[in-house]
């Protein structure tokens, strides 16, 4: 029976979340072949883009990718958002808003939203911008969907642009201190994610 490779990374901003540069216009891309030396067929679970961070999950099984993307495995984000969001906003964003995805509009599940009182500590920390330019505030975003971009996508559709998006748990597995650039090898990623012994 051929032995799977399993790995829990904390994906640094500015990475793409592949092993291959496809686009032949942009050849400077960091790719997460840098951050260790990953067995071949390694894929990534889902994705993050290019200017969001946090917790990635990579498998050799293409069994365990579907499984951990699947809408019962719930994902959890932190986000900085460009102003003070609104109770309004927050109750929109729970019940599912419209967002374009493939050319077409897309009325996203209802998810789980709160306010999150203080900054979250972070690593590494990074000031967004100058706080002359307006204030921001931060939300937790949990879903189980994930269309491109969605998070992004939804905070824009009620009025607060995503300013740093962090995702911080897939199912029962955590970032926690796992440093940027970070990367932990693991046996069973699917019983992590479940939360089962």
């Amino acid at each position: 029976m051929e032995r799977h490779h399993h790995y829990i990374i904390h994906k640094p901003e500015g990475f793409l979340s592949q092993f291959v540069n496809n686009e032949k216009k942009q050849k400077n891309k960091r790719l997460l072949g840098e951050l260790y030396n990953f067995p071949k067929n390694t894929m990534a679970i889902g994705r993050l883009d290019k200017n969001s961070e946090g917790l990635l999950l990579l498998t050799t099984d293409g069994k365990v990718s579907e499984q951990v993307r699947s809408k019962k495995i719930e994902k959890e984000y932190y986000v900085q958002l460009d102003g003070l969001i609104t109770d309004e906003a927050i109750k929109r964003l729970k019940q599912g808003v419209e967002i374009g995805f493939d050319g077409k509009r897309y009325t996203t599940l209802p998810c789980k939203v709160s306010r999150l009182n203080d900054i979250p500590v972070l690593t590494p920390p990074k000031k967004i911008r100058s706080d002359r330019h307006g204030p921001t505030s931060w939300v937790s975003i949990c879903i189980t969907e994930g269309k491109f971009r969605q998070v992004r996508k939804m905070t824009a559709a009620v009025g607060f642009p995503t300013l740093r998006l962090i995702r911080v748990r897939i199912g029962h597995i955590h970032l926690n201190n796992l440093a940027s650039g970070g990367v932990i090898k693991t046996d069973d990623l699917l019983r992590l994610c479940e939360g089962s012994k």
